[in-house]
Protein backbone atom coordinates (compact mmCIF):
# COMPACT_ATOMS: atom_id res chain seq x y z
CA UNK A 1 0.00 0.00 0.00
CA UNK A 2 1.22 3.51 -0.74
CA UNK A 3 3.09 6.03 1.78
CA UNK A 4 -0.03 8.12 0.15
CA UNK A 5 -2.83 6.46 1.00
CA UNK A 6 -5.09 7.71 2.44
CA UNK A 7 -3.30 10.57 3.60
CA UNK A 8 -4.67 14.43 3.31
CA UNK A 9 -2.93 16.49 1.11
CA UNK A 10 -3.39 20.22 0.38
CA UNK A 11 -1.48 21.33 -3.16
CA UNK A 12 -1.61 24.68 -3.56
CA UNK A 13 -0.71 25.96 -7.25
CA UNK A 14 -2.66 22.94 -8.32
CA UNK A 15 -3.53 24.61 -11.91
CA UNK A 16 0.10 24.44 -12.35
CA UNK A 17 2.46 22.04 -13.84
CA UNK A 18 4.06 20.14 -11.57
CA UNK A 19 1.25 20.55 -9.15
CA UNK A 20 -1.41 19.23 -11.50
CA UNK A 21 1.32 16.09 -11.92
CA UNK A 22 1.88 16.19 -8.06
CA UNK A 23 -2.29 15.82 -7.66
CA UNK A 24 -2.52 12.74 -10.54
CA UNK A 25 -0.32 10.89 -8.92
CA UNK A 26 -1.46 11.64 -5.14
CA UNK A 27 -5.23 10.78 -5.90
CA UNK A 28 -3.83 7.43 -7.92
CA UNK A 29 -2.43 6.44 -4.71
CA UNK A 30 -5.18 7.06 -2.50
CA UNK A 31 -4.35 10.12 -1.30
CA UNK A 32 -7.40 13.21 -0.34
CA UNK A 33 -6.35 16.34 -2.52
CA UNK A 34 -7.71 18.94 -1.43
CA UNK A 35 -6.66 21.62 -4.08
CA UNK A 36 -6.51 26.12 -3.44
CA UNK A 37 -7.53 26.91 -7.20
CA UNK A 38 -7.54 31.07 -8.28
CA UNK A 39 -7.72 30.70 -11.40
CA UNK A 40 -9.47 27.77 -13.17
CA UNK A 41 -7.77 27.49 -17.08
CA UNK A 42 -9.15 24.89 -19.20
CA UNK A 43 -5.91 24.09 -20.80
CA UNK A 44 -4.49 23.33 -17.45
CA UNK A 45 -3.37 19.44 -17.21
CA UNK A 46 -5.43 19.99 -14.16
CA UNK A 47 -8.85 20.31 -15.69
CA UNK A 48 -7.83 19.22 -18.77
CA UNK A 49 -6.93 15.42 -17.59
CA UNK A 50 -10.34 15.58 -15.62
CA UNK A 51 -7.66 15.33 -12.48
CA UNK A 52 -9.75 18.29 -10.60
CA UNK A 53 -12.79 15.97 -10.43
CA UNK A 54 -11.19 13.40 -7.92
CA UNK A 55 -10.10 16.36 -5.68
CA UNK A 56 -11.90 18.91 -2.93
CA UNK A 57 -11.76 22.42 -4.62
CA UNK A 58 -10.99 25.25 -2.18
CA UNK A 59 -11.18 28.95 -4.35
CA UNK A 60 -9.22 31.62 -3.49
CA UNK A 61 -5.81 33.27 -3.30
CA UNK A 62 -2.61 32.44 -1.87
CA UNK A 63 -2.36 36.08 -0.27
CA UNK A 64 -5.55 35.26 1.54
CA UNK A 65 -4.78 33.97 4.98
CA UNK A 66 -8.44 33.10 6.56
CA UNK A 67 -8.62 31.12 2.83
CA UNK A 68 -5.63 28.98 3.20
CA UNK A 69 -6.54 28.21 7.04
CA UNK A 70 -9.78 27.14 6.43
CA UNK A 71 -8.67 25.18 3.77
CA UNK A 72 -6.02 23.13 5.88
CA UNK A 73 -8.86 23.31 9.31
CA UNK A 74 -11.77 22.61 7.43
CA UNK A 75 -10.79 19.64 5.43
CA UNK A 76 -8.26 18.17 8.00
CA UNK A 77 -5.12 18.27 6.20
CA UNK A 78 -1.96 16.35 7.65
CA UNK A 79 0.31 17.37 4.13
CA UNK A 80 0.95 20.62 2.55
CA UNK A 81 2.93 20.58 -0.92
CA UNK A 82 2.99 24.45 -1.08
CA UNK A 83 3.77 24.84 -5.04
CA UNK A 84 1.49 27.81 -5.64
CA UNK A 85 3.71 31.58 -6.68
CA UNK A 86 4.33 33.51 -8.99
CA UNK A 87 7.39 32.05 -10.99
CA UNK A 88 7.93 33.93 -14.10
CA UNK A 89 11.36 36.24 -13.95
CA UNK A 90 9.69 38.98 -16.34
CA UNK A 91 6.47 39.23 -14.23
CA UNK A 92 8.63 39.63 -11.52
CA UNK A 93 10.33 42.19 -13.01
CA UNK A 94 7.43 44.38 -13.89
CA UNK A 95 5.48 43.37 -11.01
CA UNK A 96 7.55 43.46 -7.66
CA UNK A 97 4.79 43.81 -5.22
CA UNK A 98 2.68 41.27 -6.54
CA UNK A 99 5.27 39.01 -6.77
CA UNK A 100 6.34 39.75 -3.20
CA UNK A 101 2.83 39.04 -1.97
CA UNK A 102 2.35 35.82 -3.88
CA UNK A 103 5.78 34.15 -3.17
CA UNK A 104 6.44 35.68 0.75
CA UNK A 105 2.95 35.95 2.08
CA UNK A 106 1.95 33.50 0.57
CA UNK A 107 4.48 31.27 2.24
CA UNK A 108 4.18 32.57 5.74
CA UNK A 109 0.00 32.08 5.11
CA UNK A 110 0.68 28.54 4.60
CA UNK A 111 3.60 28.09 7.58
CA UNK A 112 1.13 30.20 9.95
CA UNK A 113 -1.79 27.63 9.25
CA UNK A 114 0.32 24.85 9.65
CA UNK A 115 2.11 26.36 13.22
CA UNK A 116 -1.65 27.20 14.84
CA UNK A 117 -3.19 23.66 13.49
CA UNK A 118 0.02 21.21 14.82
CA UNK A 119 -2.30 18.90 15.60
CA UNK A 120 -3.72 18.38 11.87
CA UNK A 121 -0.24 19.48 9.96
CA UNK A 122 2.56 16.52 10.24
CA UNK A 123 4.46 18.25 7.01
CA UNK A 124 5.26 20.95 4.66
CA UNK A 125 7.20 21.16 1.51
CA UNK A 126 8.22 24.31 0.40
CA UNK A 127 8.90 24.34 -3.61
CA UNK A 128 11.67 26.79 -4.22
CA UNK A 129 14.47 27.66 -6.50
CA UNK A 130 17.79 27.87 -7.59
CA UNK A 131 16.86 31.23 -7.64
CA UNK A 132 17.07 31.75 -3.63
CA UNK A 133 20.85 31.49 -4.15
CA UNK A 134 21.26 34.50 -6.64
CA UNK A 135 24.45 34.97 -7.65
CA UNK A 136 27.35 32.94 -6.82
CA UNK A 137 31.58 32.93 -8.03
CA UNK A 138 31.50 29.23 -7.53
CA UNK A 139 29.12 26.64 -9.30
CA UNK A 140 27.36 24.40 -8.53
CA UNK A 141 24.85 25.57 -5.76
CA UNK A 142 25.09 23.75 -2.62
CA UNK A 143 22.94 23.77 0.15
CA UNK A 144 25.21 25.20 2.46
CA UNK A 145 25.67 28.55 0.42
CA UNK A 146 23.91 32.14 1.84
CA UNK A 147 20.88 33.04 0.07
CA UNK A 148 21.66 36.23 -2.34
CA UNK A 149 19.30 36.72 -4.56
CA UNK A 150 19.23 40.22 -5.77
CA UNK A 151 16.25 40.68 -8.60
CA UNK A 152 12.84 40.56 -7.51
CA UNK A 153 12.01 36.78 -8.47
CA UNK A 154 14.94 35.83 -6.76
CA UNK A 155 14.32 38.20 -3.23
CA UNK A 156 11.11 36.48 -3.28
CA UNK A 157 12.43 33.02 -3.21
CA UNK A 158 15.42 33.82 -0.97
CA UNK A 159 12.97 35.20 1.61
CA UNK A 160 10.67 32.56 1.27
CA UNK A 161 13.14 30.07 2.34
CA UNK A 162 14.58 32.23 4.98
CA UNK A 163 10.43 32.41 6.58
CA UNK A 164 10.19 28.74 5.80
CA UNK A 165 13.67 28.26 8.15
CA UNK A 166 12.30 30.40 10.35
CA UNK A 167 9.01 28.49 11.72
CA UNK A 168 11.33 25.28 11.29
CA UNK A 169 13.73 26.75 14.29
CA UNK A 170 11.33 28.84 16.09
CA UNK A 171 8.17 26.82 16.33
CA UNK A 172 9.09 23.46 15.16
CA UNK A 173 6.68 23.68 12.18
CA UNK A 174 7.13 20.13 9.83
CA UNK A 175 8.54 22.21 7.04
CA UNK A 176 11.61 21.32 4.26
CA UNK A 177 12.52 23.35 1.24
CA UNK A 178 12.77 21.87 -2.54
CA UNK A 179 15.26 23.52 -4.52
CA UNK A 180 15.08 22.70 -8.18
CA UNK A 181 16.27 24.38 -11.43
CA UNK A 182 14.49 24.57 -14.74
CA UNK A 183 11.38 22.26 -14.87
CA UNK A 184 9.67 21.23 -17.83
CA UNK A 185 6.93 18.73 -19.00
CA UNK A 186 3.35 18.61 -20.45
CA UNK A 187 1.53 21.03 -18.56
CA UNK A 188 3.44 24.22 -18.95
CA UNK A 189 1.44 26.77 -20.28
CA UNK A 190 3.96 29.64 -19.74
CA UNK A 191 4.88 29.70 -23.42
CA UNK A 192 7.58 32.50 -22.42
CA UNK A 193 9.98 29.62 -21.11
CA UNK A 194 12.43 27.83 -23.71
CA UNK A 195 10.73 24.57 -23.83
CA UNK A 196 7.03 25.26 -24.27
CA UNK A 197 7.64 28.07 -26.66
CA UNK A 198 10.27 25.81 -28.59
CA UNK A 199 7.57 23.19 -29.06
CA UNK A 200 4.72 25.40 -29.87
CA UNK A 201 6.37 27.18 -32.56
CA UNK A 202 7.91 24.44 -34.13
CA UNK A 203 4.78 22.55 -33.99
CA UNK A 204 3.16 25.47 -35.97
CA UNK A 205 5.36 25.70 -38.56
CA UNK A 206 7.19 29.58 -36.87
CA UNK A 207 10.64 30.27 -36.63
CA UNK A 208 11.39 29.66 -32.50
CA UNK A 209 12.83 32.96 -30.55
CA UNK A 210 15.21 32.36 -27.69
CA UNK A 211 14.78 35.49 -25.28
CA UNK A 212 18.86 35.08 -24.45
CA UNK A 213 21.84 34.85 -26.13
CA UNK A 214 21.79 31.10 -25.68
CA UNK A 215 24.33 30.86 -23.42
CA UNK A 216 22.89 30.74 -20.32
CA UNK A 217 23.89 27.65 -18.47
CA UNK A 218 20.67 25.79 -16.40
CA UNK A 219 19.34 22.60 -14.98
CA UNK A 220 16.71 21.15 -16.82
CA UNK A 221 14.56 18.33 -14.84
CA UNK A 222 11.43 16.43 -16.12
CA UNK A 223 8.05 17.14 -14.09
CA UNK A 224 7.45 13.83 -12.71
CA UNK A 225 11.34 13.51 -11.16
CA UNK A 226 10.63 16.72 -9.45
CA UNK A 227 6.88 15.10 -8.25
CA UNK A 228 9.04 12.39 -6.65
CA UNK A 229 11.49 14.68 -5.32
CA UNK A 230 8.55 17.13 -3.44
CA UNK A 231 6.83 13.46 -2.27
CA UNK A 232 10.28 11.76 -0.98
CA UNK A 233 10.88 15.05 0.69
CA UNK A 234 7.43 15.17 2.85
CA UNK A 235 7.95 11.84 3.36
CA UNK A 236 10.97 12.43 5.11
CA UNK A 237 9.64 14.47 7.75
CA UNK A 238 8.32 11.30 9.66
CA UNK A 239 11.43 11.56 11.22
CA UNK A 240 14.05 10.95 8.74
CA UNK A 241 15.24 14.76 8.20
CA UNK A 242 14.47 17.77 10.71
CA UNK A 243 12.05 20.46 10.06
CA UNK A 244 14.21 23.69 8.29
CA UNK A 245 15.93 21.32 5.98
CA UNK A 246 16.60 22.39 2.36
CA UNK A 247 17.41 20.19 -0.38
CA UNK A 248 18.89 20.38 -3.89
CA UNK A 249 17.26 18.39 -6.69
CA UNK A 250 18.90 18.34 -10.40
CA UNK A 251 20.26 15.80 -12.87
CA UNK A 252 23.50 16.88 -12.54
CA UNK A 253 23.92 17.85 -16.41
CA UNK A 254 23.35 21.34 -16.72
CA UNK A 255 23.10 22.47 -20.76
CA UNK A 256 23.08 25.69 -21.90
CA UNK A 257 19.93 27.54 -23.17
CA UNK A 258 21.06 26.76 -27.01
CA UNK A 259 21.80 22.92 -25.93
CA UNK A 260 17.80 22.74 -24.86
CA UNK A 261 16.93 24.11 -27.88
CA UNK A 262 19.20 21.67 -29.92
CA UNK A 263 17.35 18.83 -27.98
CA UNK A 264 13.85 20.20 -28.40
CA UNK A 265 14.06 20.91 -32.33
CA UNK A 266 15.28 17.11 -32.07
CA UNK A 267 12.23 15.75 -30.34
CA UNK A 268 10.28 17.47 -32.79
CA UNK A 269 11.60 17.64 -36.07
CA UNK A 270 14.27 15.71 -36.02
CA UNK A 271 16.75 18.35 -36.85
CA UNK A 272 17.95 22.02 -36.46
CA UNK A 273 16.07 24.73 -36.96
CA UNK A 274 17.44 28.18 -36.97
CA UNK A 275 16.12 30.56 -34.16
CA UNK A 276 15.64 33.79 -33.83
CA UNK A 277 18.14 35.19 -30.96
CA UNK A 278 16.82 38.38 -29.02
CA UNK A 279 19.70 38.62 -26.82
CA UNK A 280 17.15 40.09 -24.68
CA UNK A 281 17.04 38.64 -21.05
CA UNK A 282 16.58 41.36 -18.49
CA UNK A 283 17.70 41.05 -14.83
CA UNK A 284 18.88 36.62 -14.80
CA UNK A 285 21.50 35.40 -13.48
CA UNK A 286 23.74 33.88 -16.50
CA UNK A 287 24.59 30.51 -14.85
CA UNK A 288 22.57 28.35 -12.43
CA UNK A 289 22.86 25.13 -11.49
CA UNK A 290 22.25 22.62 -8.63
CA UNK A 291 24.58 20.09 -6.45
CA UNK A 292 22.20 17.16 -5.25
CA UNK A 293 24.64 14.93 -3.14
CA UNK A 294 22.63 15.61 -0.29
CA UNK A 295 19.26 14.53 -1.68
CA UNK A 296 20.66 11.56 -2.71
CA UNK A 297 22.38 10.58 0.10
CA UNK A 298 19.46 11.90 2.67
CA UNK A 299 16.55 11.00 1.15
CA UNK A 300 17.66 8.40 -1.66
CA UNK A 301 16.79 10.41 -4.58
CA UNK A 302 18.07 10.50 -8.22
CA UNK A 303 16.52 11.80 -11.07
CA UNK A 304 15.06 8.54 -12.98
CA UNK A 305 13.46 10.60 -16.57
CA UNK A 306 16.71 11.11 -18.84
CA UNK A 307 16.48 14.16 -21.48
CA UNK A 308 15.43 12.47 -24.51
CA UNK A 309 12.92 10.39 -23.09
CA UNK A 310 11.29 13.38 -20.82
CA UNK A 311 11.42 15.36 -23.67
CA UNK A 312 9.62 12.61 -25.82
CA UNK A 313 6.69 13.12 -23.37
CA UNK A 314 6.89 16.36 -23.28
CA UNK A 315 6.25 16.54 -26.83
CA UNK A 316 3.43 14.67 -27.23
CA UNK A 317 1.31 16.25 -24.16
CA UNK A 318 2.00 19.58 -26.59
CA UNK A 319 0.98 17.83 -29.66
CA UNK A 320 -2.19 16.48 -28.32
CA UNK A 321 -2.96 20.19 -27.19
CA UNK A 322 -2.29 21.77 -29.88
CA UNK A 323 -4.26 19.55 -31.89
CA UNK A 324 -7.26 20.30 -29.93
CA UNK A 325 -6.97 23.80 -29.81
CA UNK A 326 -6.74 23.27 -34.02
CA UNK A 327 -9.95 21.47 -33.94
Amino acid sequence: MSYWFDKRVLITGATGMVGAWATRRLVDEGAHVVVLVRDADPQSELLRSGTINRTTVVNGRLEDYDTVERAVNEHDVDTVLHLGAQTIVGTAFRSPMQTLQANVAGTWNVLEAARVHPELVRRVVVASSDKAYGTVLELPYTEDMPLRGTAPYEVSKSCTDLVTASYAATYGTPAAIARCGNIYGGGDLNWSRIVPGTIRSLLRGEQPVLRSDGTFLRDYLYVEDVVEAYLVTAEALDGKVAPGEAFNFSDEKPLSVMGIYDAVCQAVAGERVEPKVLGQAKDEIKDQYLDSAKARKDLGWSAGWGLERGLASTVDWYRSLLARTAA
